[in-house]
């Protein structure tokens, strides 16, 4: 080996131990730039493989790319973001935020970023947030890390082997129908509020068709078939479309929609109803309900007035044949299963309608 005192060179190209700690560095010349590393260690047989996954880490990427930080790399994942818009927002605000309390994000090299570092960073600013806030996190920050690779700035993302927090499944708070009807027709009856009639069919609209606010702002006159007897939903959240009968509970509010709107026209003049729901609540001394609270209240209810589970998943446009209506509503199912039951009897079940008999000829 060749020493300067500081700095040994080994007899392996590329690999120098540091005479005071005994630590191992990589100083590897490649398309004319030269790279260091850290090795962390002090065996000189482990030194050696480390350095040559260095050498290969190198060889898979864009050596013009070596020095771009992570900022860079978090600006060019903002302009490919899609979706809808409020899910757009939330992942601006989360890059926002690397941008703001990321140590060096403008200036260390993203190829020098290490799992810890994206560990420590979740742990100060989402560990003690919930598992969604956490997981959401760590989403878009994968999510920009895999197009670096993709890119070839990096070799591998640091946050490939980071887990997503388990997320608690609460029962969270839902209107009966009965203080569903409560809150439309107190809504209703607000005569000083110029907004209150469209507010409350706005309202009556996401408890008796089961859709999320931003389904039903967007729904259009040409959307419904009344003579089909269904409605076309388009969901932004995962820009897919499917469709909803018209149930018999829903079909007077939906013609009185319809009424003299033109084809193109939106069902609703709003897109939420946030506050006269939220005052609602508070005058009828219930809960704070939200829109999601009436889209859970109209599964609870189908899943207790024996719908099968797999009919109100494709109500609600999921394809997991009713995977996750069984999951998020698992405190309510036994009231289901109870009654389906009931139908394993040795007699004909009390839902049969007997056939009435074909004489032979």
């Amino acid at each position: 080996m060749v020493s300067n005192h500081a700095w040994t060179k080994s007899k392996t190209s590329g690999l120098y131990r540091y005479n005071p700690t005994g630590q191992y560095f990589a100083r590897v010349r490649f398309h004319g730039k030269l790279y260091r590393r850290k090795l962390d260690t002090a065996d000189y047989k482990l030194a050696q493989r480390k350095l040559d996954e260095f050498k290969v880490t190198l060889r898979r990427t864009d050596a013009t790319k070596g020095n771009t930080s992570f900022a860079a790399v978090l600006d060019d994942y903002d302009k490919t973001l899609g979706g809808a818009d409020s899910t757009k927002e939330d992942k601006r605000h989360i890059i926002a935020k690397l941008k703001e309390t990321w140590f060096g994000v403008d200036t260390l090299p993203l190829r020098d970023v290490k799992p810890s570092y994206v560990q420590r960073w979740l742990n100060e600013h989402y560990g003690d947030k919930s598992a969604s806030y956490y997981n959401s996190a760590l989403s878009v920050i994968r999510s920009a890390l895999d197009m670096a690779v993709n890119d070839k700035v990096i070799a591998e993302s640091p946050a490939k082997g980071l887990k997503y927090q388990k997320r608690k499944n609460p029962i969270r708070i839902t209107p009966t129908f009965e203080q569903f009807k409560a809150i439309v027709a107190d809504i209703r009856a607000q005569r000083f509020n110029a907004d209150a009639e469209e507010s409350a069919d706005f309202v009556e609209f996401l408890g008796l068709a089961g859709l999320g606010q931003a389904e039903a702002a967007s729904t259009k006159r040409s959307d419904v078939d009344l003579d089909a007897g269904r409605i076309i939903v388009y969901r932004h959240k995962t820009d897919t479309g499917f469709a909803i009968p018209l149930y018999p509970q829903l079909r007077p509010l939906v013609e009185k929609l319809c009424n003299g709107k033109t084809h193109n026209a939106r069902l609703f003049s709003i897109n939420e109803s946030r506050k006269a729901l939220a005052n609602s609540c508070k005058r009828l001394g219930l809960p704070s309900f939200t829109h999601r609270s009436l889209r859970r209240m109209f599964i609870t209810r189908a899943i207790e007035r024996g719908v099968d589970v797999k009919v109100i998943a494709e109500w609600q446009g999921h394809r997991d044949g009713g995977k996750l209506i069984l999951q998020t509503y698992s405190h309510v199912n036994p009231v289901h299963s109870n009654r389906m039951a009931q139908l394993m009897s040795d007699g004909e079940p009390a839902n049969v309608i007997p056939m009435a008999k074909v004489e032979a000829s």
